[in-house]
């Protein structure tokens, strides 16, 4: 075999296994032992008034002859907490208690070795979520249930759940060469998706299941779909569902909250004012990953996404294309007018584009911002599926380098096991905004929904106050950007019930606007335990991107992920999840603070179900919004979020169907419609 042969067959072996890289069993390479074969594995989604609630139940066989260790590997969803997990071995009952991640590694090697059933889930940084189960007898089989929460916001009408299974490809070739891995289940694969929507439901649509068993009222917003997945845990199970048209912009508060204790609530804000398309000439910037793990389809369907962004340009616009790998290399030397003679050529260019190296984001990223024209707003588009892992790779160095310039980011992050904590602070820094975009799911749906973006004003330093209540621990109260489409998530917690003015306060074209409405906090409500555990979740997530933006040293992060997840039973870098039988709890020691949280959720999901799908929606319609100096013009009226319908795309020339950016493979072309002004 000469020297060309053995790359190829080299290369080959690499994307056969990166190909197979999804969630399953996995055993040592070459330890001569079977991954633990996947029986069944059977998914049960409730989708409810803005949070998901995913349970999963996976049954293995050990296959060999001798008594096994049992892994699992599960992609780590967007910001979701692992909050529940149980394991049926034969009779025994085994339950899950979250503490430190040390003491959870030493009870679980003390069972295992001294034969005991036992388990344990890691949540291995932000890749995956690790399941061990010990001492799985010659054909036994074992039953895993684990059960997370996750927020769901709507954008433009749109929303979507995405249960994770191909892990993105982003593994380093140490972790591939380590483990043999089984993603295929001898039996089949389902997912029921119970939808509870307080708001009617235009339509569903879930591209790569095949339904099984369905009853729905999309008109009530309630569906029960049963979903049969052909390839098994080898694709994303990717589900949206779009709410009717016309919808008011709106304020919901979601409460939780015992007498006597501190309550914790979700506020979503869902504005209605019509922002207005834009002007003035606009640069498009896109800063793109042919890495390796980008080779085949996605760096294909990368390409047709641009393809179809910038053909769909005016000639005035102009575009930049800076792909990255190892290193960065400008496309286009720089900005290029769409003009057809550019466009054409770039297409071209665009075509040949293929992936090798490595992941160098802070170059792509570096040269990206070097030449901007003050005199024009530009949007940064960003679309990666990978790690940094070449050059600087620092988070406080990317947030430093981010707030050189005042740019609108839009981040892509494309297949699972991506950079999310990275991601978030690039784009929380810049005022940006990002999402996910699944191996499966359509990146030029995602461009577009982008595009509408960048063609209308969007809100400026958006802060929201509530006052007659005392409130603490907010979310998101202040965050200098809120784009059209774009709903308004905050966890926060509140001492006591009572009533209360909500306000918020932004600039739309430099212009200051106040809007405000009244609602009441409740004493005692006790349908939503679970937010208690999203708000956690959600303050982790802050302090993380206060470590990496340098604010914050990195050990007193880790002391406060360690203490709240502690206390509100979440699974987390620093604690682990350790599954034992009632026995085995007392003789550790371990305390039952789960055992009880878990009781009183499921309890309240039981209720939930039992009753209508609940509104939570508090303002009054018709309030009025004033300008800072106290004007109450028509005009400012006729902008009352609370009060006109949710933007929907299109920018002057009449509304499109958000459903659109699910299937369309191309942008609709609109009035003349450009990137705002700067301030």
């Amino acid at each position: 075999m000469n020297a060309y042969q053995r790359i190829v067959t080299t290369l080959a072996t690499l994307t056969t296994a990166l190909s197979a890289f999804c969630a399953g069993t996995l055993s040592p390479s070459g330890s001569g032992l079977l991954p633990a074969e996947i029986v069944s594995h059977d998914v049960t989604v409730t989708i409810n008034n803005g949070f998901a609630q995913t349970e999963v139940t996976q049954q293995f066989r050990n296959n060999n002859d001798s008594t096994v260790e049992a892994t699992y590997s599960f992609p780590v969803p967007q910001s979701a907490s692992l909050s529940e997990c149980h394991v049926q071995v034969g009779e025994q009952l085994l339950e899950g208690e979250v503490v430190e991640k040390d003491r959870a590694h030493k009870i679980y090697e003390e069972e295992k070795n001294a034969g005991n059933n036992a388990a344990k889930a890691d949540k291995n940084g932000y890749q995956d979520f690790r399941f061990d189960i010990a001492n799985l007898k010659p054909q036994e089989t074992a039953t895993i249930s684990f059960t997370y929460y996750q927020p769901l916001p709507i954008d433009t009408g749109v929303c979507r759940y995405v249960y994770p299974l191909q892990e993105g490809n982003t593994a380093d070739e140490a972790e591939l060469s380590f483990w043999t891995r089984n993603s295929r289940p001898s039996g089949k694969t389902s997912i029921r998706v119970i939808l509870r929507s307080a708001w009617p439901v235009a339509a569903i649509r879930a591209p790569y299941g095949t339904p099984t068993a369905q009853t729905e009222d999309l008109a009530a917003g309630t569906a029960d779909i049963t979903y049969e997945l052909a390839d098994g845990l080898d694709r994303d199970f990717v589900f949206y569902y779009s709410l009717a048209d016309n919808l008011p912009g709106r304020l919901e508060v979601i409460p939780y909250k015992k007498t006597g204790k501190m309550g914790t609530f979700m506020m979503v804000l869902t504005p209605g004012i019509d922002l207005q398309p834009i002007t003035q000439g606009a640069d498009y910037l896109f800063v793109l990953d042919n890495s390796g793990s980008m080779y085949g389809e996605k760096i294909a369907t990368l390409v047709k996404g641009v393809v179809k962004t910038i053909e769909k340009m005016n000639p005035q616009d102009r575009f930049r294309i800076i792909f990255f790998n190892s290193s960065a290399t400008d496309l286009t030397k720089g900005f290029l007018c769409a003009t057809p003679e550019n466009v054409s050529d770039t297409v071209e260019k665009l075509k040949k584009v293929r992936s090798n190296g490595g992941t160098n984001l802070y170059d792509g990223l570096s040269m990206a911002l070097a030449k901007l024209d003050s005199d024009r707003v530009t949007s940064m588009i960003i679309v990666t599926d990978g790690v940094a892992n070449v050059g600087e790779v620092r988070p406080e160095a990317f947030a430093k380098l981010m707030k050189r310039q005042d740019i609108r980011v839009f981040g892509f992050l494309m297949g699972n096991s991506s950079n999310w904590p990275l991601m978030r602070t690039i784009c929380n820094v810049s005022g940006g905004f990002y999402d996910a975009v699944s191996n499966d799911d359509d990146i030029i749906g995602k461009i577009m929904l982008a595009k509408s973006k960048i063609l209308h004003e969007a809100m400026h330093d958006v802060k929201v106050s509530i006052k007659g209540v005392e409130t603490s621990d907010i979310t998101n109260q202040c965050i200098p950007k809120l784009y059209r489409g774009q709903q308004l998530v905050m966890l926060g917690h509140y001492a006591k019930g009572g009533k209360a003015t909500v306000t918020m306060e932004t600039k739309i074209s430099g212009e200051a606007k106040m809007y405000t409405c009244q609602m009441d906090f409740p004493e005692e409500e006790l349908d939503t335990p679970e937010l208690e555990r999203l708000w956690a979740l959600a303050q982790i997530e802050m302090h993380e991107d206060m470590v990496n933006q340098g604010i914050e040293p990195q050990a007193e992060k880790a002391d406060f992920v360690r203490g709240i997840g502690l206390k509100y039973q979440l699974v987390t870098d620093e604690t682990s999840m350790i599954i034992l039988n009632s026995d085995a709890h007392s003789r550790h020691s371990v305390e039952r603070h789960n055992q009880k949280r878990v009781r009183n959720e499921r309890q309240a999901q039981s209720r939930r179900l039992a009753n209508p799908v609940r509104n939570y929606r508090v303002d009054v319609p018709r309030k009025e919004a004033v300008s800072s100096d106290g004007d109450n013009s028509s005009q400012q009226r006729s902008n009352h979020m609370f009060t006109l319908p949710a933007p929907r795309i299109g920018g002057g020339g009449g509304a499109i169907d958000p459903w659109l950016l699910l299937i369309m493979g191309g942008f609709v072309a609109a009035a003349v419609c450009l990137p705002e002004r700067k301030r």
